[in-house]
């Protein structure tokens, strides 16, 4: 896997470079936000199951660099800062953990359609998180609650891959799945009788979501302005 992440990002810095010299590649700027619809497959200690369907809308911000180097074909990377978790309910014990982290993101892909109107995207994305918080409810009443900035109880970054498809007018559906654990298996803590304890060790969380994205803005303009569109 690292070995394909790696090739694909030499052939799309290639590609890039060798489109940045055509003096017909198209270049603008969008950003806007992102509404999150996310699941998790969630296995601990051997056991499958007890995820709960987990809503996102702040905060997801994003800005994407599109380069069109026709009608029908173009890259894009850029930066986002996205609000990324899973929800696991274990109703027979009436115990309920809430889970997110603060990610920045850096994501590279290509789009093949119509530029101007619909088209699908995919692509990879990398994001480091910044900021983990965690919830526990008991019986609907909530027990606990922290947050720590660049917790070691999760990996260093995600690896991340997406597709979606781009309608007109700055409305898109896109699919993300994470490659990587949720959490850091190797994260450890030393409880109040001074016995080191592995919080994470036994638990595998894939988390994958579906979202609205919605793009606010390109370059300085709101939105797509029929003028903007008229150039395809």
């Amino acid at each position: 896997m690292k070995k394909t992440i790696l090739l694909t990002t030499i052939l799309f810095i290639v590609a890039l470079n060798q489109g940045m010299t055509q003096s017909n590649t198209n270049r603008y700027f969008t950003s806007g936000t992102e509404f999150i619809f996310s699941w998790a497959s969630i296995e601990h200690n051997d056991v499958e199951g007890g995820n709960v369907m987990r809503f996102s809308g702040w905060l997801n911000l994003y800005g994407t660099f599109h380069f069109d180097f026709s009608k029908s074909f173009g890259l894009m990377t850029g930066v986002s800062l996205r609000n990324v978790g899973f929800i696991y309910n274990e109703q027979e014990a009436g115990l309920k953990k809430k889970y997110r982290t603060y990610n920045v993101g850096i994501p590279i892909g290509f789009k093949l359609g119509s530029m101007g109107r619909s088209h699908l995207y995919a692509g990879y994305e990398i994001e480091f998180p910044t900021n983990y918080k965690e919830k526990t409810f008991v019986n609907e009443k909530k027990e606990d609650k922290f947050n720590v900035w660049f917790s070691k109880r999760t990996p260093a970054f995600y690896n991340t891959l997406f597709v979606g498809v781009q309608f007109k007018y700055g409305l898109s559906l896109k699919f993300k799945y994470y490659l990587d654990n949720f959490f850091n298996q190797s994260y450890s803590e030393v409880n109040q009788d001074g016995i080191t304890e592995y919080p994470y060790q036994n638990t595998d969380v894939r988390i994958f979501y579906f979202s609205l994205v919605i793009n606010l803005f390109r370059d300085v303009h709101f939105n797509y302005t029929k003028e903007e569109m008229m150039k395809y």
